[in-house]
């Protein structure tokens, strides 16, 4: 990962989008982590949900920052490939087993946690309908068992799937939400720790009051 052009491109590009032409409205920042390892665990609409969750970390904690991104998409051709691994810093993930076992499709991330990264990871999977929840697929409960020290920071993101939703590359100006909430309990199983999840999720959603998209 390419510590400058990382730096310049959140600075000269990420920022003034998010916070120009964008605009965030963030409550409970004080509930991001300060230190690595940890876990941002959010729902997933856009591709500026990565780059959002990002851009709200201390500037000092950039480069630890790394979103787990599906590796058959954002490994595709030369130039996205670059930036996403050098720009963005992803940790690819091969969504299809293909014989791998779950372990073995998530050494990346085990990996990144030994080094004390901070890691975004998206429980739906792919991106989903514009402000609505999908089911999560219980990874995140595996990881978070494996490593019930790092604490797994729920946040609600609404907004993002308006301003660029799946398919579309214009990007249409309009004011997003990001709500941060506390850490989940540590040592659960993995049945309690999803549906724990999806509880927080959902009272998260409930907290910024949001009427329904037309």
């Amino acid at each position: 990962m390419y510590a400058f052009p990382k730096y310049l491109f959140f600075l000269t590009i990420v920022r003034p989008l998010l916070s120009v032409i964008l605009g965030l409205n963030v409550r409970h920042r004080e509930r991001l982590p300060v230190a690595g390892p940890a876990i941002l665990v959010a729902n997933h609409n856009s591709h500026l949900d990565s780059l959002a969750l990002m851009s709200l970390l201390p500037w000092r904690l950039l480069p630890r920052v790394q979103p787990v991104a599906a590796a058959d998409y954002f490994l595709q051709g030369r130039l996205l490939s670059w930036v996403s691994r050098h720009l963005i810093g992803i940790i690819p993930l091969q969504r299809r087993a293909d014989g791998r076992s779950l372990d073995e499709r998530l050494a990346g991330v085990y990996e990144a946690l030994d080094r004390g990264q901070i890691l975004i990871l998206f429980p739906e999977g792919s991106r989903g309908e514009p402000e609505r929840l999908s089911q999560f697929k219980s990874g995140i409960a595996h990881v978070a068992r494996r490593y019930a020290h790092v604490p797994v920071v729920p946040i609600f993101l609404h907004g993002f799937g308006k301003a660029l939703p799946k398919g579309e590359s214009v990007l249409v100006p309009f004011f997003c939400d990001v709500i941060v909430g506390e850490s989940l309990p540590q040592g659960l199983d993995a049945p309690t720790f999803m549906h724990v999840l999806e509880l927080r999720m959902q009272d998260l959603a409930a907290e910024g009051h949001f009427q329904p998209w037309e």
